[in-house]
């Protein structure tokens, strides 16, 4: 397994002329219902598959960006990586890639954020769900270029199933958080 997670983050850094080796990528993903229970999710893969217990998730602070996907997006970003800057060495080391659950927009933000810290050279990959939102036609976001991969490519698996991981986790928070709040008093 090891020996093919390599491999796929081989194929990650040449489809798109990355200059480094990749040993670790982070996904990020927002979940909330119409601004209500707000948590960013963040999940990590290393060479030897899904790393839990580096997985993370962020409750919304700021009341104003509860329902907005960019805002919420930045408060996660930031928050990670400035902390991270922080501290400077030990769990908190950065990726190599960060791959990012949307599209423009997603990718945008998360640009913004990452130059603001300083951290113009990791990359960030945003994956926007196709047209109809059927698996198969999402569209790559890197450094303003589109990309489209074929269906039956192993690299579109590879990262459906990072993305599909980081949805799980943010949905499954979110609803942890929605089950607490409603068995909370008045």
């Amino acid at each position: 397994e090891s020996q093919n997670n390599k491999e796929l983050f081989d194929a990650v850094a040449k489809k798109f002329n990355l200059e480094t080796n990749i040993n670790l990528i982070e996904v990020y993903d927002n979940s909330h219902i119409q601004g209500s229970d707000s948590v960013g999710a963040l999940i990590c893969f290393g060479n030897e598959g899904f790393i839990k217990k580096r997985y993370r998730k962020f409750n919304i602070k700021n009341e104003k960006v509860k329902n907005d996907d960019f805002g919420m997006m930045k408060e996660v970003l930031f928050r990670r990586f400035s902390k991270a800057i922080k501290e400077k060495s030990g769990s908190l080391s950065l990726p190599e890639l960060i791959l990012i659950d949307g599209g423009k927009g997603q990718y945008s933000v998360s640009r913004e954020v990452l130059n603001e810290l300083g951290l113009h050279d990791l990359p960030i990959l945003a994956v926007a769900k196709g047209k109809n939102r059927n698996a198969g036609e999402e569209k790559i976001y890197y450094e303003n270029k589109e990309y489209i991969l074929k269906k039956n490519d192993p690299l579109l698996f590879f990262i459906q199933r990072l993305r599909d991981e980081a949805h799980r986790f943010a949905i499954s928070s979110h609803r942890a958080k929605r089950k607490k709040g409603l068995n909370k008093s008045l």
